[in-house]
Parts: C-alpha cells; sequence; structure tokens
C-alpha cells in the first residue's frame, strides 16, 4: 500500500507560479514511475506529466516549458513546478504512482488561476 499526500495548491493570478508536492509514505520502495493529473470542472482527468524512477519524463503538450515535474527519491517525493499559469490550468491536481502496475492516487489539491 502507498499513501499520496499533495500540497501546495492555491490561488494565484495568470502569470504567477506555484509549486506542488506529493509526499509518498507506505510500500515507497515499490514505487516506479509517478506522476501528476489534473481534472478540470466537467472534463475528464488528464497527464500533466509522468517521471520514470530513474528521471526521465514526459509531458502534455500544453505542460512542455510551463511546467517541471522533479523527483527526490531520498524523501519519497514528486515536484510540478508551473509557471506561467493560465486560467485554463484551473483543476483539481492529482498525484499518482505506479507500483508494480497497481495505481495510486492522492486526494488531490485544488489549483486555481484568475485572470
Amino acid at each position: 500500500q502507498v499513501q499520496l499526500v499533495e500540497s501546495g495548491g492555491g490561488l494565484v493570478q495568470a502569470g504567477g507560479s506555484l509549486r506542488l508536492s506529493c509526499a509518498a509514505s507506505g510500500s515507497v520502495l515499490r514505487i516506479g514511475a509517478m506522476g501528476w493529473y489534473r481534472q478540470a470542472p466537467g472534463k475528464q482527468r488528464e497527464l500533466v506529466a509522468i517521471i520514470s524512477q530513474d528521471g526521465g519524463t514526459n509531458s502534455a503538450d500544453f505542460a512542455k516549458g510551463r511546467f517541471t515535474i522533479s523527483r527526490d527519491n531520498a524523501k519519497n517525493t514528486v515536484y510540478l513546478q508551473m509557471i506561467s499559469l493560465k486560467s485554463e490550468d484551473t483543476a483539481v491536481y492529482y498525484c499518482h504512482a505506479n507500483v508494480r502496475l497497481v495505481s495510486y492516487w492522492g486526494q488531490g489539491t485544488q489549483v486555481t488561476v484568475s485572470s
């Protein structure tokens, strides 16, 4: 079992920045890839960015150049640095961990970007 707890969401003006954190606990040695997803009201959950255990990353087109995912394996924490935020980035952001093909999700953190 893995527990994921996100933090760092909030209200920010357009053009501003936020850094999300996701701390993992439990069977952390078994965690493989981790990632961030988001879900806006009335929309499906979508991938923002993922990072492998050895640091390889991939991100959605909308995130490229603005969002950076990183990972500190010693702290069992994954981060999402977001800059140049836009109103369309408003969503609940969820942390995800893959543990031997089993998915774990955090409870989500709200990010609201005001224009």
